[in-house]
């Protein structure tokens, strides 16, 4: 998952992005209103986290304008605002759930992994929570994958990689790619995590199996495919 975090308590935001990351999230986290607008408008993100109370543009005006603007990412408030009119008003924005401040990370989890669920809800009343490619499974919820009926154990990056991937069958990833969305921050492209990275998710993806799926091309980066 790759959320936006927007939040001006720098020990509050710190505290929700690490909790996120050491599950293998990407997080991107912004500190005002206007920068976390102009974040969120120009981004692909699975959820928003934003706070009320922000210098700059306040959290309900980022709302009310990007709802107006056509995104419909999922929102969760967080405030300090406890009152029943204050969750009504957080709510009419446009938000699909409030927070009230002081929280559990363990509270907000649950009730984003709840929300990511609602969002990809299916018209026929299935969940959307697998990703499939030929014989390989992967479940994002969960954070189980199969192949061929076999379960195949994944380290949290290795599991945000083939996420990834698995979400973007035969287009090239290069490097910086990859780099910029399975890690939150920006590496030097030659360095070799990445190379690193895809060598351990290969030997567990494909080794075993004759029809491989991740193939390297030389120069341009990576791409997921059947052979």
């Amino acid at each position: 998952m790759k959320l936006l975090l927007i939040e001006d308590d720098l020990k509050i935001s710190d505290y929700i992005a690490r909790g996120f990351r050491e599950l293998g999230d990407v997080v991107d986290v912004e500190h005002d209103g206007d920068a976390g607008f102009n974040a969120a408008l120009e981004g692909e993100y699975d959820m928003l986290i934003v706070d009320v109370m922000l210098p700059g543009r306040d959290g309900l005006s980022i709302i009310e304008s990007l709802r107006a603007c056509g995104h419909a990412t999922p929102v969760i408030i967080l405030s300090a605002k406890r009152s029943i009119e204050d969750r009504i008003k957080g709510l009419e924005t446009g938000s699909d759930d409030y927070l009230t401040k002081p929280f559990s990370f363990n509270e907000l989890l649950a009730r984003s992994q709840a929300l990511l669920r609602r969002s990809r809800y299916q018209p026929e009343s299935t969940l959307s929570t697998q990703l499939h490619y030929a014989d390989l499974t992967l479940d994002c919820y969960r954070k189980v994958v199969h192949r061929d009926g076999q379960r195949i154990h994944l380290q949290p990056r290795e599991f945000q990689l083939l996420e990834y991937m698995m979400k973007h069958p035969g287009r090239v990833l290069s490097k910086t790619i990859i780099l910029e969305q399975v890690w939150d921050y920006s590496f030097d492209p030659r360095t070799n995590v990445v190379d690193v990275l895809v060598c351990r998710l290969r030997s567990k993806v494909d080794k075993d199996f004759s029809c491989k799926l991740i193939h390297t091309l030389r120069g341009l980066g990576y791409v997921f495919k059947s052979d």
